[in-house]
């Protein structure tokens, strides 16, 4: 990995605002956001500490945290763990036709965002697979899942932010893939997921320096 301004990742904790505004510096110091952004030095510390933690940030021994840039290999490792994980999920929730509600309202707020900025795509796009995975029902799931979370949204607002996805065809393969689930069709759901994922995973692996593969070529499935 190496260095690069980077983009906001979704922390859920109490440190969370300045987790946000930490990773729009490049160079960071604790001092600075803390000072800046008028937060406690110890919630701006800790801030930084947790992206350390998520492979967001780096820092060596005594010197400043710097935003962690992707290089294509990273890109690839972290849409290969997201669809070994998610694949096995949507084949268990197609055995039991379960399409989860929160997944479908996450994805109906993403067809409401056609005309928007691609970036205001992120947080509903990562609240549609994060309740694919939810709806398993095992917390330790969604934990693994979890510790994924920073690294996938850092993925996906790189990939919205150049606009390499059409938001029309991200809701459209979302609901496909529900429509896929609550037909019993695991084989169909888990090759959907490939497509969409194989999509912006080699698009992004473009877009930081390295040669796309032919899943980036994939013409829309629906």
């Amino acid at each position: 990995m190496e260095i690069a301004t980077g983009a906001p990742n979704p922390a859920r904790d109490s440190s969370s605002a300045p987790k946000q505004k930490a990773m729009m510096m490049a160079r960071i110091r604790w001092t600075d956001v803390a000072e800046t952004y008028d937060v406690a030095r110890p919630t701006a510390k800790m801030a930084i500490e947790n992206l350390v933690r998520e492979n967001l940030l780096q820092r060596s021994a005594h010197k400043t945290a710097r935003v962690v840039r992707l290089s294509p290999d990273d890109a690839r490792d972290i849409y290969l763990s997201r669809e070994v994980v998610e694949a096995e999920v949507l084949r268990r929730l197609a055995r039991k036709r379960l399409a989860p509600e929160r997944a479908r309202k996450a994805n109906a707020e993403i067809a409401m965002l056609i005309d928007a900025s691609p970036g205001e795509v992120v947080e509903p796009d990562m609240r549609f697979h994060t309740a694919l995975i939810d709806a398993i029902g095992s917390p330790r799931l969604s934990r693994t899942y979890g510790s994924l979370a920073s690294e996938v949204v850092f993925c996906m607002s790189q990939v919205q932010g150049a606009s390499l996805l059409p938001t029309e065809l991200i809701a459209a393969e979302h609901e496909r893939i529900l429509e896929l689930i609550e037909a019993g069709d695991e084989d169909g759901a888990a090759a959907l997921l490939a497509i969409h994922i194989g999509r912006a995973r080699e698009r992004l692996a473009e877009r930081l320096g390295g040669v796309a593969g032919p899943e980036a070529f994939v013409p829309p499935t629906v």
